[in-house]
């Protein structure tokens, strides 16, 4: 027994060195096959000069489709101030129409009193050159008045002034009153289809800016959407967001 023990000693370190090497050459073969399996990484292919060509022009194409964009959003907002405008003023022009209907149905119901009035016998009055002077400045009076109420223009009452067209100061008051009337009549309805001319003109125009201020609109929104699409192919480095551009 004690032979057999002194034997295993003895050959001990033998046998531990046998395994170590053993150990060794097991991980160098696994280590060269590892090796030997593992694909190299491919190196990256650089782009030709074609497709940095193409890339270029596309950025290029890009930036001028972004610029147009930003000159359609301009155009559509002065198109749309353009459209405020035209309506401020049509609703004004619609106010003075309005107003100046009121005056003339005013003056039109005054003509007919008066015409009424004037189909009653006149009363008798002397004919002195007292009499006659009154008639006078009441006519001048009247119409001056009839003038500043806009109700006879500046031409008109430089007749009935200078006694022409009509204007008689030997009339009876209240034919004078009639002559005034009839003719306040007459320039408020003249007054009245010219301001509702001028109304009409400011509606139409009005129409034409805001479907103008809709086109552009869809034309800014168009140009956006197209801006987006081509941007969007834009590969690095010339690669850019849409917002950055604009």
């Amino acid at each position: 027994m004690n032979v057999v023990l002194d034997l295993f000693l003895r050959d001990l370190p033998n046998a531990a060195l046998v395994w170590s090497l053993l150990a060794v050459l097991a991980v160098v073969a696994i280590g060269a096959l590892t090796l030997s399996t593992r694909q190299p990484e491919p190196a990256p292919v650089a782009p030709s000069p074609e497709v940095l060509e193409q890339q270029a022009l596309l950025a290029a194409h890009a930036q001028a489709l972004v610029r147009k964009a930003r000159e359609a959003t301009a155009a559509a907002e002065r198109a749309a101030a353009t459209a405020r405008r035209r309506r401020e003023e049509w609703l004004a022009a619609q106010d003075v129409a309005e107003t100046t209907w009121q005056r003339y149905d005013e003056a039109d119901s005054q003509a007919r009193r008066t015409l009424t009035a004037a189909a009653l016998p006149l009363p008798r009055t002397p004919q002195t050159p007292a009499e006659y002077a009154f008639r006078e400045r009441h006519l001048h009076r009247a119409a001056m008045s009839a003038c500043s109420h806009q109700q006879l223009s500046a031409l008109e009452l430089s007749d009935a002034l200078a006694h022409r067209g009509g204007w008689d100061p030997r009339r009876h008051p209240i034919e004078q009153e009639t002559m005034l009337s009839q003719f306040a009549r007459a320039s408020l309805r003249t007054a009245y289809r010219r301001a509702a001319d001028t109304e009409k003109q400011a509606w139409l125009a009005t129409e034409a800016a805001t479907a103008a201020a809709a086109s552009l609109r869809a034309a800014a929104h168009a140009a956006h959407v197209r801006a987006r699409r081509v941007t969007r192919r834009v590969t690095p480095p010339a690669e850019t967001t849409l917002a950055d551009l604009i």
